[in-house]
């Protein structure tokens, strides 16, 4: 598109006039079209503007990837609310926590989903804002069926869109423990996303498999709002799964696929097992962890890729750098790449002063991407954006005369395990609620398969004993997966300063 609308609903309006019947959703071998898309993201609009919602309400969707998803999340902003992705592993506490804390008004879940009762889970949470709990996979059909027929009304709902409308409140952690909102609008993610989907060469009628979940960035933004700037088809995938994967890949001639490191991983030690037909494979964009040059490498090798690149961002700023096309896999997978268009990247001391090329200290990032700030909470907006805008991302790095940034660490003690962002601090904090616990302490361990996985360092109340197995699975029950310890270390104390607190450097030791 030559210019970009002011939107996500007016993108998906623009896509349906400009790509008509061409494939934008392709689902249980099922094939919506533009057109169809547009007319059923109005038809679910008419269906919560029916329902009382209004400018400024906020609606939650607890769900995994799936084209009920991306019509909900549309129809919801186009009828001037903000989204409210939830993580499909959060426990109903977590859940509800955030639930409260948006005012959500209507909740849009599944009844079930890899052995998980969504409804359920929250069912003990009290939540005075929530309306209406609608399951996406038993009653999505019967509630847009209640919108009222009038299509005026689904215009002037449009008409009052606007660029910087919020257009979703998306939940990251921080060192206190306690997740963040962070408030993002339409104009912040369209242009950013637009220049994304250039540099990784996404274009008009690529089946584009998502296999990154919509309640992230990299699936959301980066995933079906991209596809639609482009016309992309996509080919929603709930959870991954290789061998459903590999069917995707033969099956719909998948030519864009991005995600971690793990997926290309599992891919090659199946292809090492027996042969199946990569050659549609084109564009790949992987990160969120450490890369290997020789996987950069096999990539092109032997899965055929012709063009494989990583980026950086978070969820305070999506995309902060990427990697160019041309630039070698050793500068690939040895960088996250340089800013992308529009963006500015330092690298500075703790005041916040820009040091010298090859110094290390923490990358700071400024420009038309950088959240709006963080929901109610001032204080921390003002913590994490400077009065000049730069964002203090938190992590720390280097960058070459060329631009190009490197990540060596990670202020906020944060670990990434199996793409997900682990917060020390916030594990603690619900490892602490554990009966038998005194004090705990969380650091990231490497891992050669989830690249990094928790372990909990714990010192037991006087009198009770408790055994590691047991302590994971009382984790696995109290909080999302990803957030679980792996391993578990019984010590008499923790090592502490002079003001009492943990020193993690010895810990890691």
């Amino acid at each position: 598109m030559s210019e970009l609308p002011p939107t996500i609903p007016h993108l998906a309006q623009a896509a349906a006039a400009k790509h008509g019947d061409a494939s934008a959703i392709l689902e249980h071998g099922e094939t919506w079209s533009y057109t169809d898309l547009w007319r059923n993201v109005r038809h679910a609009a008419s269906a919560l503007i029916h329902a009382g919602i209004l400018r400024g309400d906020r609606i939650a969707i607890w769900a995994p990837n799936s084209r009920e998803w991306i019509v909900a999340a549309i129809a919801a902003q186009l009828a001037g609310a903000a989204i409210v992705p939830l993580n499909t592993r959060l426990k109903g506490g977590e859940a509800g926590d955030i639930l409260r804390r948006t005012s959500s008004r209507i909740l849009f879940t599944v009844s079930s989903f890899l052995g998980a009762d969504y409804p359920a889970l929250i069912a003990g949470e009290h939540i005075p804002s929530l309306e209406q709990t609608i399951c996406l996979d038993r009653h999505w059909a019967d509630f847009c069926n209640t919108g009222d027929a009038d299509e005026t009304i689904i215009d002037d709902a449009l008409a009052l869109c606007q660029p910087d409308d919020i257009s979703d409140i998306m939940f990251t952690s921080g060192t206190t423990g306690t997740p963040k909102g962070v408030l993002t609008t339409h104009n912040r993610i369209l242009p950013m996303i637009d220049n994304w989907t250039q540099l990784v060469d996404l274009r008009q009628g690529d089946p584009y498999l998502i296999i990154n979940p919509f309640f992230h960035s990299f699936g959301f933004k980066a995933g079906w709002v991209a596809a639609m700037i482009k016309g992309a088809v996509i080919v929603p995938m709930a959870a991954f799964d290789v061998q459903k994967t590999i069917e995707h890949i033969e099956r719909d001639r998948i030519a864009f696929l991005p995600g971690p490191p793990t997926i290309y991983q599992s891919l090659l030690a199946e292809l090492a097992g027996r042969k199946f037909d990569s050659s549609s494979l084109r564009s790949a964009m992987t990160g969120a962890a450490t890369v290997p040059p020789s996987l950069i490498q096999r990539m092109y090798d032997e899965l055929g890729f012709d063009r494989v690149l990583t980026a950086y961002g978070m969820t305070e700023c999506t995309n902060i750098t990427a990697c160019r096309p041309g630039d070698s896999p050793e500068l690939i997978a040895n960088s996250c790449g340089k800013a992308i268009p529009g963006h500015e990247v330092r690298i500075a001391d703790d005041e916040g002063r820009e040091i010298p090329c090859g110094e290390t200290g923490e990358i700071l990032v400024r420009g038309y991407g950088v959240m709006l700030g963080y929901l109610d909470d001032p204080a921390a907006t003002a913590e994490t954006i400077d009065p000049d805008g730069w964002l203090h991302t938190g992590d720390i790095g280097t960058m070459d005369e060329n631009g190009y940034v490197r990540i060596t660490d990670r202020k906020k003690d944060m670990y990434i395990s199996g793409g997900f962002n682990c917060y020390p601090a916030e594990v603690e904090k619900l490892l602490a609620a554990h009966p038998s616990i005194e004090m705990v302490a969380v650091i990231g361990v490497p891992d050669e398969r989830m690249g990094e996985i928790g372990k909990a360092f714990v010192v037991l109340r006087p009198g009770v004993s408790l055994t590691d197995s047991e302590l994971i699975a009382w984790a696995r029950s109290n909080m999302a997966n990803y957030k679980v310890p792996r391993l578990v270390s019984f010590v008499d104390a923790l090592p502490q300063n002079a003001s009492g607190k943990v020193m993690k450097t010895e810990l890691r030791a």
